[in-house]
């Protein structure tokens, strides 16, 4: 098996890889990825590969320019671009002050994972949040993810070069932490191991891969794939309810509230003015009362 671990130099800088581009809208040798990616996607039956010296992409380069002198022009009907490398980004993230000094996890803190792989001009992307982790179970849930993508992908063969941010799982693998951690049956030295079920996942599924490339990138940077996937986690993490909210509705068994329809101004109609009642005839006792006022006038002379 072949595994490769970019070694990180002081400051963050990686040791330099070498794009050689055989085939695209610019041949020629580059160390961006960024920048080569531009040179060969979409573009039709593009060549490409990485070397880790600029020696190794020259004779690249050299051995294509000698055979085409030699052998006749073939034009093949072959679609789609034909890519050496599977480059993944992955990225976790949590809302929380879980991994600051003196902080802690709270059990509605919202946390998220996301990843991007990159094959074969096209373009597969997952992501994923849960509540209460912190970044560093984040980070190894995105690498985890990805690596059972590529299985599922049957890219076990394929060159792969996975970029992240996290120096956390990075010197976890590089620095032979997770080999000691199996040693001593999954435990620290310094006692329990937090996120192990995650670490075996991890260790089950590295072997499986032949030609992986793990490379450090500084988060928030001008890397387009980096910030791809920080962007996903946060819209996954946006996309969360609150903890509170997401078990009052299974509870209840609310249902999404309808979208608002604004309404015409409702039509007012005049109310029909009340008809006054009919007057009613008098009673006995008022017909009484007038004939004996009549007869007290006439006794007075009126």
């Amino acid at each position: 098996m072949k595994f490769a671990i970019i070694k990180i130099k002081k400051g963050g800088q990686r040791v330099m890889k070498y794009y050689a581009v055989k085939k695209g809208r610019t041949p020629g040798i580059y160390t961006d990825w960024d920048e080569t990616k531009r040179l060969v996607s979409g573009y039709p039956n593009a060549q490409y590969k990485s070397f880790k010296t600029k020696t190794e992409a020259e004779a690249y380069i050299a051995a294509d320019e000698a055979t085409s002198k030699a052998k006749p022009k073939v034009t093949t009907t072959m679609s789609g671009t034909a890519f050496n490398d599977i480059v993944v980004y992955t990225d976790g993230g949590s809302r929380n002050t879980g991994n600051v000094a003196g902080g802690h996890v709270n059990a509605s803190d919202k946390a998220a994972w996301a990843y991007r792989i990159e094959i074969d001009g096209k373009t597969e992307a997952g992501s994923g949040g849960e509540f209460g982790a912190t970044n560093n179970r984040m980070e190894i849930m995105a690498l985890r993810q990805a690596l059972k993508k590529l299985v599922e992908l049957d890219a076990m063969t394929r060159e792969i070069t996975i970029i992240m941010d996290s120096t956390y799982v990075l010197n976890a693998i590089q620095k032979g932490w997770l080999a000691g951690w199996k040693k001593r049956g999954w435990k620290r030295a310094a006692g329990p191991l937090q996120n192990k079920q995650l670490w075996q996942d991890i260790d089950r599924l590295l072997p499986q891969f032949s030609h992986l490339t793990l490379e450090w990138t500084k988060g928030h940077a001008t890397n387009e794939g980096n910030n791809f996937v920080d962007e996903l986690l946060n819209q996954t993490m946006d996309d969360m309810p609150g903890k509170n909210e997401k078990t009052r509705a299974v509870e209840h068994h609310q249902v999404p509230k309808a979208k608002v329809v604004p309404t015409p101004n409702p039509q007012v109609t005049p109310a029909k003015p009340q008809s006054k009642p009919k007057p009613s005839e008098p009673t006995d006792h008022s017909d009484h009362s007038v004939e004996s006022i009549t007869e007290s006038l006439k006794k007075l002379g009126f």
